[in-house]
């Protein structure tokens, strides 16, 4: 039976903007993310999902706030898909940290994470594990989920079985409000999309007409 899960990351923040790190810190979305918000709403409206999960922060709530009310769906908060706390960087541009500390992150961000900050192995265990969870519970289901950036990565490369030290350069982007599309189906998990926008197909609509 297929189960569809597709991870949203939130809209952007004031931080965002500025490319500074806004892990453990709980910003609220700005206008531009109020509007992709929006935007999400309305893919999701033709998306249709069955349930939908949030982390608790609240830019991730502020974002999914609009879809929960329209599709009268009350979202299920885990702490699990909250964003990777960066520690000493919170706050922060790269261009901003101690040029070594920068260095030694670019060059493995997994092995020398930011100090003060949580380890990404145990931000891909406990999302990966949260996921899991999703797919059991919704067998048969499509699944919505509003999370982070950084998480979604680590995720995307846990599920893959890629090397979590790689995500930086493997997975370089992901935009606000964009996509993460997989797909559980007889115990295996597949990655169908990755960083797509939340624009409804045409083709789609011509076939509802």
């Amino acid at each position: 039976m297929r189960t569809t899960i597709v991870l949203a990351r939130h809209g952007r923040t004031e931080w965002h903007h500025g490319n500074r790190y806004t892990g453990a810190t709980d910003l609220p979305i700005d206008e531009v993310g109020v509007q992709q918000a929006q935007q999400l709403k309305d893919w999701a409206l033709d998306y249709a999902p069955d349930a939908l999960w949030c982390s608790p922060m609240l830019r991730a709530r502020q974002t999914i706030g609009p879809i929960a009310r329209t599709l009268e769906l009350e979202p299920t908060l885990d702490a699990r898909l909250r964003e990777v706390d960066f520690g000493s960087a919170e706050g922060k541009m790269l261009s901003e940290l101690p040029p070594a500390v920068a260095k030694a992150f670019v060059l493995d961000p997994v092995l020398d994470h930011f100090p003060g900050g949580e380890h990404p192995a145990d931000a891909a265990d406990r999302v990966h594990e949260v996921v899991a969870e999703i797919a059991e519970r919704h067998e048969g289901q499509r699944v919505l989920v509003v999370a982070h950036n950084t998480l979604v990565r680590l995720l995307v490369c846990r599920v893959l079985g890629l090397r979590l030290n790689d995500y930086r350069r493997l997975l370089p982007a992901l935009g606000p409000a964009a996509l993460v599309r997989f797909r559980w189906q007889d115990g295996t998990v597949g990655l169908e999309a990755y960083n797509v926008p939340p624009v409804i197909d045409p083709a789609r609509m011509e076939t509802r007409e």
